[in-house]
C-alpha cells in the first residue's frame, strides 16, 4: 500500500541499480517530491523499469521521476534506447532544410517521452534553449545553434513531440546559459551584459515558448547589471521577468544546489531556501545523498513544510498517459531519429 503524501520541493538522486534502506527512507521524507536518475542508475531497461517502479510504488501521488537526457553527451540511458543526435545536428539540418529539420526535432520529442514512459520515468530536463555563442565549455553542441528563432523553432518542435506522448518539457538555462565561457559546475559564472542586450538574444526563445513548455531550469549565473543573485537565486529574474514580464505559468526547477555557481549563496540549507523563497517549486540536490538528507533536516530545523511550499504546479510533470514502444507514430519516429544519427 502506498502512502499518501504531498509532493515536497526537493528533488534528489538515488544510490544505484535498485533502492538501499537509506533511499527509501530518504524518499519517503515529507519534503521530498522527486528523483533524478543518472548514468549509474541504469543497466539495461528491465532493471530500470523496476527502479522506477519500486519509487513509484513508495508515494501517492508518486514522486516525480527525472533525467537528463537531451541527446549527444547528454544522454544517461544508452544500451537499449535509441540513440538522440546532439542539437547541434538539428541546427545544422535546419540550415539545408527547415522542415526536415522540424520534423527531425518532432520525431526526437517523441522518441525520448515515449522510451523514458514506457521505462517508469516521466520527463526529461530537455530541451536546451540556449544559444551556441561558440565559446561555453559546457553548452556546445547541446545548443540547437546561434540565431535564437531557430532555436525557437527547434526547441518548439521537440517540445510538442514531447507533448504529443503526454511528456512535459524543461527549458534550460534560463535566461541563458550560452554567452558566458565558464562552466557553473565548476565556476561562477558572470555575465557583464545589459539586461537589454539578454533580453533581445539569448531570452528570446524563452519569451517566444513561454507558453508552450512545461518547465524552466534558471542558470547559476550572475548578471552583473541585472541582479547580484545568480538567476536561480533571483526574485527579479523568476518573479518579475519570468513569470510576469514573460507570463510563464509552469514549474521552475532550480538546477543542482551542489554546483559551484550556487556556492555563493551559502550552504546548502541557505542555497534551497534562497532558490524557493526567489521563486523555484523545487529544489534539485545532486550526486551526494549524504548532502541531502542532511538538506532535508536543516529544512525541517528551519520550519520549512510541505503544506508551505506546496505548489499547485508540480503534479503537471507526471506522464500524461501510458505509451506503447509498439505505437506506430513512435516508430516512425525511431527511424526517423536513427536515420539522422547514421547518416
Amino acid at each position: 500500500m502506498t502512502t499518501q503524501m504531498l509532493l515536497g520541493p526537493i528533488m534528489g538522486d538515488v544510490e544505484g541499480l535498485v533502492l538501499t534502506a537509506a533511499d527509501r527512507q530518504r524518499l519517503m521524507h515529507p519534503l521530498m517530491g522527486g528523483v533524478i536518475f543518472f548514468a549509474r542508475n541504469y543497466a539495461n531497461p528491465a532493471q530500470l523499469a523496476a527502479l522506477a517502479a519500486s519509487i513509484r510504488e513508495l508515494r501517492t501521488p508518486h514522486l516525480m521521476i527525472a533525467v537528463d537526457h537531451e541527446g549527444g553527451r547528454v544522454q544517461r540511458f544508452r544500451e537499449g534506447f535509441t540513440t538522440i543526435p546532439p542539437m547541434r545536428l538539428l541546427g545544422q539540418r535546419w540550415k539545408a532544410n527547415p522542415a526536415e529539420a522540424r520534423k527531425l526535432a518532432h520525431a526526437v520529442g517523441v522518441v525520448i517521452g515515449t522510451e523514458l514512459v514506457a521505462h517508469g520515468l516521466d520527463f526529461s530536463f530537455a530541451p536546451v534553449l540556449d544559444l551556441d555563442w561558440g565559446g561555453s565549455t559546457v553548452i556546445g553542441d547541446r545548443s540547437f545553434g546561434r540565431d535564437a528563432e531557430t532555436v525557437a523553432a527547434l526547441a518548439g518542435a521537440v517540445v510538442a513531440g514531447l507533448a504529443a506522448v503526454g511528456v512535459a518539457s524543461c527549458a534550460k538555462h534560463f535566461p541563458g546559459h550560452g554567452f558566458v565561457k565558464a562552466d557553473s559546475h565548476h565556476e561562477i559564472p558572470r555575465d557583464t551584459r545589459s539586461f537589454n542586450d539578454i533580453a533581445d538574444d539569448d531570452m528570446a526563445p524563452f519569451k517566444l515558448l513561454a507558453d508552450k513548455f512545461d518547465s524552466v531550469m534558471p542558470a547559476h549565473i550572475i548578471f552583473e547589471q541585472v541582479d547580484a543573485m545568480p538567476a536561480g537565486f533571483s526574485s527579479h529574474w523568476l518573479k518579475n521577468v519570468l513569470r510576469e514580464q514573460l507570463g510563464f505559468r509552469g514549474v521552475i526547477f532550480s538546477d543542482d544546489l551542489t554546483m559551484e555557481g550556487a556556492s555563493v549563496v551559502g550552504g546548502d540549507v541557505a542555497r534551497a531556501m534562497a532558490a524557493l523563497g526567489a521563486g523555484c517549486d523545487m529544489a534539485l540536490l545532486c550526486n551526494d545523498q549524504t548532502r541531502c538528507s542532511a538538506l532535508l533536516a536543516g529544512l525541517v530545523a528551519e520550519g520549512v513544510s510541505p503544506e508551505a511550499t506546496r505548489s499547485e504546479h508540480l503534479t503537471r510533470m507526471h506522464a500524461k498517459r501510458a505509451v506503447s514502444l509498439n505505437d506506430p507514430a513512435y516508430l516512425q519516429a525511431k527511424a526517423i531519429v536513427a536515420a539522422a544519427v547514421g547518416a
